[in-house]
């Protein structure tokens, strides 16, 4: 096996390394407001939510090309196999940091700000393809408002709708609608986030010339597919703790329109083949509903704690995979 190879086997393990944490540290995210509400068990929660990330990882590719060619044209780097290198460690580390301390960090923002900062330091400014970066950061942006807004609204038309029903009926029957929602949520989830790993290693694949278009080959949907299901599998607790208790009390007619929300939100973008962070769509729709409910209840100091990770994800990961790549630098070139 050549030098190129033995970088790719690197990359493709890495990747999938990425995709694995991926899956135990956004499927809180799927799976909090069903936990937190006793709708599903942890254990039932981690199993759906395992299976339907596998299905919906599986049926799209159009995010993986634009991860693989719209921040950067990995045609054009003289050094592609180290800028995706680069790009996977920073990203890995930041997960794992942001997944220590419990944080519902981006998996998304992640990779996104790390490709950049990566592309950055090979090529200086020209390795970013500004037309395609600035349009997925639009979309990083609106995302999250969007999926407050729906979330604020579907929250106030079923307060209204239900106002003068029995708590305890609405929460008997929004908790079996949770299961559907969960579903659904997961099933977006593997929609969106396993085609960020999917595009990166069809990147590499171009950069090594093993492969002349972005094109997702099957075997790269299928291992991105199982290691996302896998990560699922474990679950993050620390995340569920956040998502499900700590921003507000969430009950079952709260946690269905909160998941229904942010999965439409994530589904539509995922048509539109732009990536988006799942965590964003999800804790935003879950303080709209909260909002709804009453704003006094949410913890808003919480939320800005989240926030304020979200604003620092990109640049930080950005700066990080940077350094990663000059230390690389050193040794690979």
């Amino acid at each position: 096996m050549d030098y190129t190879m033995w970088l790719v086997v690197v990359i493709v393990t890495l990747a999938l390394g990425f995709d694995f944490i991926n899956g135990f540290h956004d499927t809180a995210n799927a799976i909090a407001t069903s936990v937190s509400t006793r709708a599903l068990t942890p254990r039932r929660a981690i199993i759906l939510a395992s299976s339907m990330n596998l299905i919906g990882a599986l049926m799209f590719t159009g995010v993986a090309k634009t991860i693989g060619g719209k921040i950067t044209d990995p045609f054009k780097l003289e050094h592609g196999l180290t800028v995706v290198i680069a790009t996977l460690i920073a990203a890995i580390v930041w997960n794992l940091i942001t997944w220590w301390f419990g944080i519902p960090s981006s998996s998304s923002h992640a990779i996104i700000g790390a490709l950049a900062g990566a592309a950055i330091a090979s090529e200086g400014w020209s390795g970013i393809n500004y037309s395609g970066f600035s349009t997925i950061l639009k979309w990083l942006i609106l995302s999250p408002i969007i999926a407050f807004a729906l979330g604020f609204c579907l929250m106030f038309i079923l307060k209204y709708i239900f106002a003068k029903s029995s708590p305890h009926q609405v929460n008997k029957v929004f908790r079996y609608g949770q299961v559907v929602t969960a579903a659904f949520q997961s099933f977006t989830h593997g929609t969106n986030d396993a085609q960020k790993a999917m595009g990166i290693i069809t990147m590499a694949l171009v950069a090594a010339n093993i492969q002349d278009t972005l094109d997702i080959p099957l075997w790269v949907k299928l291992s991105a597919a199982i290691a996302m299901a896998l990560g699922t599998s474990v679950g993050g607790w620390k995340i569920i703790k956040t998502m499900g208790t700590k921003i507000f009390k969430i009950q079952p007619i709260n946690g269905f329109t909160a998941d229904f929300a942010s999965a439409t939100v994530i589904l539509s973008a995922t048509l539109a083949h732009f990536p988006v962070s799942t965590t964003h769509a999800i804790t935003s729709s879950i303080l709209g509903v909260g909002s709804a409910k009453k704003f006094s209840d949410v913890k808003w100091n919480m939320a800005g704690r989240i926030v304020m990770t979200w604003v620092i994800t990109i640049p930080v990961v950005g700066v990080l995979a940077m350094l990663v790549y000059y230390v690389l630098s050193l040794f690979l070139h």
